[in-house]
C-alpha cells in the first residue's frame, strides 16, 4: 500500500492553493471549495494508487462535508507519518478576502 507523508500531502495541497483561480476557472461545475475538494481528493486517488474498489463512491451530489470526509477516508491508514490533514484541507476552502 502506497503512503503519504506530511511534506508530500502539503505539496500537492500547496499547489492546488497556488493553481486554485485556473482550476476553478476550468472546472466550472460546483462551487469553488467543493472545486478544489474534488481536484485534492483525484490527486490523492493518483498519488496513492487506488483501485477502483479503494476509491470513494458517492450517492447523488457530493458537497464540501462529502469530499473532505472521502479525504480523510482515503488517507486513514495511509499517511506515512501522524499528521493531521484538516489544516490543510481548511487552507484549500477559505475565503480569499
Amino acid at each position: 500500500m502506497t503512503k503519504i507523508s506530511e511534506a508530500e500531502f502539503a505539496r500537492i495541497c500547496d499547489g492546488i492553493y497556488e493553481d486554485r483561480e485556473s482550476i476553478i476557472k476550468h472546472n466550472p461545475l460546483g462551487k469553488r471549495d467543493e472545486i478544489l475538494l474534488w481536484m485534492l481528493l483525484s490527486c490523492l486517488n493518483s498519488y496513492l494508487s487506488l483501485t477502483e474498489i479503494e476509491m470513494p463512491c458517492f450517492n447523488g451530489m457530493p458537497d464540501e462535508k462529502t469530499y473532505r470526509e472521502a479525504i480523510l477516508f482515503v488517507l486513514q491508514g495511509r499517511r506515512a507519518d501522524d499528521f493531521d490533514a484538516v489544516p490543510y484541507i481548511d487552507k484549500l476552502t477559505e475565503n480569499d478576502n
